[in-house]
């Protein structure tokens, strides 16, 4: 079999070019025709030709599951956040057609 990408010839057989590594072209399961390598669909009788060698040979990592340990377990220093929001009345239609810069220049001198 020719090597589409190298030309090099290759023994009947072989799934990957021994020159260049490429791919080689398969046969049809269902009627046996040559295809080109890059193929998805039999160009002879429409018949899906398998997935693409991109699909086969994933480049990432397979994903790993890892149980979050009991709470009895955890080791370490618990702490008490408090979170303060503050809103000034109608800053949001005063700020809704100025700036970003020119809307914190406004509001900053309030929050200190």
């Amino acid at each position: 079999m020719r090597c589409s990408n190298c030309k090099a010839e290759n023994p009947g057989g072989k799934k990957f070019c021994g020159k260049c590594g490429a791919r080689l072209g398969g046969r049809c399961p269902k009627c046996g025709a040559e295809n080109p390598p890059d193929d998805t669909f039999c160009g002879d009788c429409g018949a899906a030709l398998g997935a693409p060698a991109s699909a086969k040979e994933s480049d990432t990592a397979p994903l790993r599951v890892i149980e979050a340990p009991d709470p009895e377990k955890l080791e370490g220093e618990r702490k008490t956040v408090t979170a303060l929001f503050a809103d000034i009345k109608g800053s949001t239609e005063l700020e809704q057609d100025l700036d970003p810069e020119e809307a914190r220049a406004i509001v900053d001198p309030l929050t200190m």
